[in-house]
């Protein structure tokens, strides 16, 4: 029981970071459909393929102009779900001139005060203000205005799903930095790296 506690914010982390590791393999659809758009671009082709029932995103046609707007929705989403990996793998950009230089226990407090003070604070507020956009847009039935994709809500909605799963990552980092500052071992000082 005291293991399954213990190790409670770094499974919470984990689970909260693993839509962004699978993310980063969306850099594959991402290559044909940048691929896919130049091709067509050089041969001068509008429409890729067409069919009469409409789907999701892209209603009743294939186009250049659908699979160059997919290219940035899909980078969205890999750099909205990547966020919170990076953050949980402890690869997030940060100025260590100071924070290389501090114990373990220094580490983990600064790292508990970023997290509840700025992380936190930031996931709040931008999944809020994103809220209202995503309802907008599928109110209105958003979408493109250039024969491109449809159902513009599905990205921007990525936006607060992003920053919620950023924010449960913190929550997760600051349960394990917490526990590394309670525990007087020294296995727990060495091991604040990360969530």
């Amino acid at each position: 029981m005291n293991a399954q506690k213990r190790d409670f914010g770094q499974a919470v982390a984990h689970a909260a970071a693993w839509p962004g590791k699978l993310a980063g393999w969306l850099i594959l659809p991402i290559i044909f459909c940048v691929l896919a758009a130049v091709l067509g671009g050089l041969f001068r082709v509008s429409i890729l393929l067409e069919w009469e029932e409409p789907i999701l995103l892209f209603d009743t046609s294939l186009t250049v102009m659908s699979l160059s707007e997919m290219q940035w929705h899909l980078f969205a989403i890999m750099t909205m779900l990547g966020i919170g990996y990076a953050l949980h793998e402890d690869r997030h950009v940060r100025v260590d001139v100071f924070y290389a230089k501090f114990s373990p226990k220094g580490r983990a407090l600064v790292n508990i005060i970023g997290d509840i003070f700025l992380l936190l604070p930031l996931c709040y507020f931008v999944a809020d203000f994103a809220l209202p956009f995503v309802e907008m847009a599928y109110k209105s039935g958003e979408q493109s205005d250039y024969d491109g994709l449809t159902h513009r809500y599905l990205v921007k909605a990525i936006l607060p799903i992003g920053f919620v799963l950023l924010a449960i990552i913190g929550l997760g980092r600051i349960y394990h930095h917490a526990r590394v500052l309670r525990d007087k071992s020294p296995q727990a000082a060495t091991s604040s790296k990360g969530s």
